[in-house]
């Protein structure tokens, strides 16, 4: 596995979820975080995104390694950047630190599959279908022209992040280990949540 640095700094972000490999892109204004872009910016590019849970401190224990592949300052001082996905990390602890940022020690080992994808041909026709009426009825468009152009695991990690799915069930996509666990756990979302507008529209007619 290529080498990435045991200990980062992460940014720590309520309902934000990304994917190796999608791109996210952040408007940075709170002072702690300016410094964090700041710092990375000038030396690895390299930081960590992981959402936040409700109790106020607390964070998930699986997040995304990505690296910033644009940066814009502005005037005001806010920055402009976008990250790049790389691979997941699991949280093994918090590391104490006099920065205004914090910093964690992490481990990749679990997510192998992110820098090494798996050869075998995987079906998703299923999951396309299912996904495309799903963002239909929720009035999300999508250009599935260039959708298609994207690899197998880009497009169901895109689907992943946009589809209006609560962040447990973002988190729970997030953390799995295999391609497969991760196409099967998101055709049972969709699917539930297909299900329960066929429902609701019967019961009211």
């Amino acid at each position: 596995m290529k080498y990435f640095p045991d200990k980062i700094p992460i940014f720590p972000l309520s309902g934000v979820i990304y994917f190796p490999k999608t791109n996210l892109p952040l408007n940075i204004f709170e002072e702690r975080y300016v410094n964090l872009v700041n710092d990375v910016f000038n030396k690895d590019k390299l930081m960590g995104m992981i959402q936040s849970k409700r109790k106020e401190g607390e964070v998930f224990n699986v997040g995304c390694l990505g690296k910033i592949s644009d940066f814009q300052e502005l005037k005001d001082g806010k920055i402009l950047i976008n990250l790049k996905g790389i691979t997941r990390f699991e949280v093994l602890t918090e590391i104490k630190s006099s920065k205004l940022y914090r910093e964690f020690k992490v481990d990749y080992s679990k997510f192998g599959l992110d820098l090494n994808p798996t050869s075998q041909t995987i079906n998703t026709k299923t999951l396309m279908k299912k996904a495309q009426t799903f963002l239909n009825k929720n009035g999300l468009l999508l250009n599935w022209n260039e959708f298609d152009k994207l690899e197998e695991t880009q497009k169901v990690d895109t689907l992943a992040m946009i589809a209006p799915i609560t962040n447990e069930e973002k988190q729970k996509l997030l953390e799995s280990v295999s391609f497969e666990e991760k196409i099967k756990s998101l055709e049972d979302i969709i699917s539930f949540y297909l299900h329960e507008v066929e429902f609701n529209n019967e019961t009211l007619q």
